[in-house]
């Protein structure tokens, strides 16, 4: 049984992987930085994991405050052996008016939240006997557009991140993969909860995600899928 933390566990892909994993027997704890999102999602997984379930508001930029969701995981669940680097923000504009606190604010939360978080999981996971650590970065990373100078840049990091601690752990029994989803049908970037007109059926959905992350956490000990990159099969037409 999988003990996972989920960080930006509280909605979108975060939320629905820490269902997947609830859904296969684990058990989850979920962070995110609204008090009242956080103890929803918890009510909205508890429906299907009981006491299996927790949630703990910290913020990822916070050295402090990673440290104390690591200690209450392991304080509620006795240890943990998965950590899903979901946490992530996006602030879009031109570099020439981008403001110091928004490049800021993306790249400690996108980027440096994920070397806090897989810092102090790492202690765990060895006494574990190995673990899975799961970055959700972007293919954004890999392929960056104008006004994302700041996202874009923070995940080509969390990319070089992710596969350079791979590298590092893996003959410690800890599995360290990447997950690059292109366009996925959420409320990110629109935090108020608009979002533009017209069809977006075509957008991956969260679900999707979700199980890319519960099929890597499946795999045998004797395989590492390292990057795994997940697109729309049909992606909507330029016009």
């Amino acid at each position: 049984m999988r003990t996972a933390i989920v960080t930006g566990g509280s909605r979108g892909i975060g939320k629905a992987i820490a269902s997947a994993i609830v859904a296969g027997g684990g058990r989850v704890m979920i962070s995110g930085t609204d008090e009242a999102r956080v103890a929803a999602a918890v009510n909205d997984l508890s429906r299907a994991g009981g006491d299996r379930v927790a949630g703990v508001v910290a913020d990822v930029r916070s050295r402090a405050s990673v440290d104390r969701l690591v200690a209450e995981t392991a304080q509620r669940f006795g240890g943990f052996d998965t950590l899903i680097n979901n946490a992530g923000i996006g602030r879009f504009a031109e570099v020439a008016a981008m403001t110091d606190d928004d490049w800021r604010d993306v790249l400690e939360t996108n980027l440096t939240g994920a070397f806090y978080c897989s810092r102090a999981a790492l202690p765990w996971l060895t006494r574990a006997g190995g673990g899975w650590i799961v970055c959700i970065a972007s293919l954004a990373g890999s392929n960056p557009f104008a006004t994302g100078a700041a996202y874009c840049a923070s995940k080509a990091g969390l990319i070089a991140f992710t596969e350079a601690l791979m590298q590092e752990v893996r003959q410690q029994g800890v599995r360290v993969s990447v997950v690059l989803p292109g366009s996925v049908e959420t409320d990110f970037g629109h935090p108020d909860g608009s979002r533009p007109a017209g069809d977006r059926s075509w957008k991956l959905s969260p679900d999707d995600v979700a199980e890319a992350v519960v099929d890597l956490l499946r795999h045998p000990a004797r395989s590492l899928p390292s990057r795994v990159e997940i697109r729309p099969a049909r992606p909507k037409p330029r016009t």
